[in-house]
């Protein structure tokens, strides 16, 4: 049986040079961060290297390329309230876990999102209700912004508790920390599910 994953294309090279121009080597061409977005969205696999030193810039580059898109009027993705979250959890003793957290809740969002797309255009022949997909829309962001919380009472901090002035105390790694974290990820799990629900529950 071949496994899927060896038929997979090898990622595209890119490499960025000391003027800041990218070239693609692919297509032996310069191309622009709006190409590589593009290229995010068709689902072709790239990485970015230094062209003098070799290292691997691919997180910064792609980190640019929401910065771009967040400049952009109407384009914004990233709530205030989710950006302080993310900052206030560089440095914190929980940071190891954050990236794998927030890569299983994304890859959740992106399967219900492609459910309710299918549902609109096969059920409803394309025609959005845009009202609901707006409610949803709401309920989706409140949902990562509640996910981002989840860390807090890990953390020693409930969140929405009123501070009492004591200083958290450090809890050491256990397995039931580890059994709070995964429940947590299962009532997330069961929340984003729920949003697929309500396209097959028209009021």
């Amino acid at each position: 049986m071949v496994d899927k994953e060896d038929t997979k294309p090898a990622p595209i090279t890119i490499k960025k040079y000391a003027n800041r121009r990218l070239y693609n080597t692919a297509t032996s061409s310069y191309v622009t961060l709006d190409h590589l977005c593009q290229m995010v969205k068709d689902g072709t696999d790239f990485v970015v290297y230094d062209a003098k030193t070799g290292d691997d810039i691919t997180r910064s580059v792609l980190t640019q390329i929401i910065v771009e898109e967040e400049s952009k009027g109407g384009q914004n993705l990233l709530p205030i309230g989710f950006l302080r979250q993310l900052i206030s959890l560089y440095g914190d003793n929980m940071q190891w876990m954050v990236p794998k957290y927030l890569e299983y809740s994304m890859q959740s969002f992106t399967r219900n999102h492609e459910k309710m797309r299918d549902y609109f255009q096969n059920t409803l022949g394309g025609i959005f209700p845009f009202g609901s997909f707006e409610e949803m829309g709401k309920q989706n962001m409140a949902m990562f912004e509640r996910a981002m919380r989840m860390f807090s009472p890990l953390a020693g901090a409930e969140g929405g508790k009123a501070d009492t002035g004591e200083a958290p105390k450090a809890k050491p790694a256990s397995g039931g920390q580890f059994d709070e974290l995964q429940k947590r990820l299962d009532e997330l799990q069961q929340q984003l599910v729920s949003l697929t629900t309500l396209t097959r529950k028209p009021d």
